[in-house]
């Protein structure tokens, strides 16, 4: 059921894929917009979830991202999971966060930019060694933050 003024979750999902693949392959709204002859606008609207992205126009947007049409949905099951435990506590509860981590870390530029770098890198054994290192450096940093 859809509220008025109210994006339709599995909508959302997909449009929030949509903006993760293209941040994560380094193209703007503006240039993916050209590719399939819209404005950004429009693709700002289909990565909020505010319009419905059409069967066509998903299958053009896996073509251009080079993902296969399912990676807009292969987590909806996780994504619909979380939304059903919300709100199910009497008390308000903090999220769960993860060691040094900030809730918007993922979605920060410099993140995106990591991992677009991160995965420019076509030998895999250079990708695990470039984390064993990051890996590395972050545990060392730790260590000297505190010692015991």
């Amino acid at each position: 059921m859809r509220t008025k003024g109210k994006a339709n979750p599995i909508d959302e999902h997909v449009g929030k894929r949509l903006r993760q693949k293209r941040d994560l392959v380094g193209l703007s709204q503006e240039r993916l917009a050209e590719s399939v002859g819209v404005t950004f606008q429009q693709i700002q609207k289909y990565e909020n979830g505010l319009n419905r992205i059409s069967a066509s126009r998903l299958y053009e947007f896996a073509q251009i991202l080079k993902v296969p049409v399912s990676f807009f949905f292969d987590t909806i099951e996780k994504a619909k999971n979380e939304n059903a435990l919300q709100g199910m506590s009497d008390n308000a509860q903090a999220p769960f966060e993860g060691p040094n981590t900030e809730p918007e870390a993922l979605d920060s530029k410099e993140a995106k930019e990591l991992m677009r770098y991160y995965f420019s890198l076509n030998d895999p054994e250079l990708r695990k060694n470039l984390l064993k290192f990051v890996k590395s450096m972050a545990d060392n940093l730790k260590d000297q933050e505190n010692p015991q």
